[in-house]
């Protein structure tokens, strides 16, 4: 800091911060007096526990000061591992620049200074929702089961709208949509350590979303984490070593009638480094069950029951539901979307310009699993894409980060839409694919080996990139 930045946060802001941590018992009482069911849910602040559907309601000035207490290291630093509960203390994340001064750190610092520096000097007042999502292993009468492979193979769902973008990023789309978090199984993944690619980099942006960590055990292959209404507060350029903090940035997403903002974000966690393995059949269903779990929306649970009962159903049964329970038919979603997309020339909509209709929100994700986890980028995007369909989702916005390998992805959906496939079929597609894969009876791409012509013109065939065995 310099000294004139030094005076302001030692005079001004620590004082503001230490009244707020004096405040928090009363903010507590009030919370736990005011917390009320959501769809037969408690939502006051506890352990979300694992395989137990839950959600927790806080007020974005209780974040604050539960985000104080993390400032002055004041939670418990034993027993957390007893529930696979991450450190949420933000010693280790200021050690860092001393133990190894590295730059992207002091930017990650800088992020969470500016923080504070905001709500002390205007208090947000709304509400953030962390759910913990669950599809259980058995057949429960009020939640859809876990998928098994056959439901895949079964289902006659129509692939819904994909829109690849090369550039821009998930944070910054224009439309309504789930945006995906490549997630840690403990959420949050290094945030508060020395990590800093994509969802360390939007726990930072969005600080609420630390709180998170407090309460929210690791997920299982058959969990996810949804949070609904953090409040972006930084700009930022760069990724990983070349992450920068670049100034305050003014979110204006709009609020619904719980007091959250319209940001929603679903945590999700890729297998990690399996290598080969993620051409099996296990790892492709754990993949795509878990994209599932997160796509889904257990407020349309009934709409599901009817729809996936038998795992399957047919095109006729499927566009009745859609039309009974939406009042709209899949095809007119898509249209809508693209409409609304389009208007926005690719840019960020005016909060008066937003369309909110919570049938209508799609997912925006891309390149989940495909860093440091391994994950074959080509595989990685069809899995998506069939659990947004089948999760009855109107759209996918696929920012590919302008990775090589996906750069005839747009091709590619225009031709498998064409081909008017139903999801089962190209979940089979897919499944093929991995089996010839793992017998070492391909080289190619999956999109090399599935359209051939598309390549024809290229100098060499692609391949998949050894790493990935």
């Amino acid at each position: 800091m310099s000294r004139d930045e030094s005076e302001k946060w030692f005079g001004e802001v620590v004082p503001q911060l230490a009244d707020l941590l004096l405040r928090l018992p009363g903010l507590l009482k009030t919370h736990y007096q005011n917390a009320v069911s959501f769809h037969g849910m408690e939502t006051g602040l506890r352990l979300l526990e694992s395989q137990q559907q839950g959600i927790v309601f806080l007020s974005q000035e209780l974040i604050a000061a539960l985000l104080v207490c993390s400032f002055f290291c004041l939670f418990p630093t034993t027993n957390g591992g007893t529930n696979h509960l991450q450190a949420v203390n933000f010693d280790n994340l200021f050690a860092s620049l001393y133990d190894f001064h590295d730059v992207k750190q002091e930017n990650k610092i800088k992020c969470i200074v500016h923080y504070f520096e905001e709500i002390c000097s205007r208090m947000p007042m709304g509400n953030v929702s962390f759910e913990r999502k669950v599809l259980p292993l058995t057949n429960r009468p009020s939640h859809i089961s876990f998928p098994k492979a056959n439901f895949w193979s079964k289902s006659s769902v129509p692939l819904c709208h994909l829109e690849v973008h090369s550039s821009g990023l998930i944070e910054d789309q224009p439309a309504e949509a789930l945006e995906v978090d490549f997630a840690n199984k403990c959420i949050g993944g290094g945030a508060l350590r020395r990590g800093c690619v994509q969802e360390e980099i939007r726990f930072m942006i969005n600080p609420e979303l630390i709180v998170g960590m407090l309460f929210s055990p690791a997920m299982a292959d058959n969990e996810a984490i949804e949070i609904i209404g953090t409040q972006r507060f930084s700009d930022y350029s760069g990724y990983a070593s070349s992450f920068c903090f670049c100034g305050n940035y003014k979110d204006i997403k709009g609020v619904d009638s719980m007091g959250r903002r319209k940001t929603r974000i679903i945590a999700i966690d890729a297998l990690s480094r399996v290598g080969k393995r993620q051409y099996t059949t296990e790892c492709l269903l754990r993949e795509i069950n878990k994209a599932f779990c997160g796509f889904y929306d257990q407020s349309k649970r009934q709409h599901y029951e009817n729809l996936f009962v038998d795992s399957g159903f047919s095109k006729a049964e499927f566009d009745e539901g859609i039309r009974n329970s939406l009042g709209n038919s899949m095809e007119n979603l898509s249209t809508s979307f693209q409409s609304t997309f389009e208007t926005s020339n690719n840019q960020p909509m005016r909060d008066n310009e937003r369309k909110w209709n919570d049938h209508n929100v799609g997912i925006a994700t891309g390149n989940w699993g495909c860093g440091a986890f391994g994950g074959d980028p080509e595989v990685k995007t069809i899995i998506q894409w069939l659990a947004a369909s089948q999760a009855l989702r109107p759209f996918v916005l696929y920012y590919t980060f302008g990775l090589e390998t996906l750069r005839k992805l747009d091709k590619v959906v225009a031709w498998i839409i064409s081909q008017q496939w139903t999801l089962g079929e190209l979940w089979e597609m897919l499944v093929e694919y991995s089996r010839q894969k793992l017998k070492k009876q391909t080289k190619l791409s999956f999109f090399n080996w599935l359209l051939p012509s598309l390549y024809d013109d290229d100098d060499d065939p692609l391949m998949i990139d050894e790493s990935f065995t």
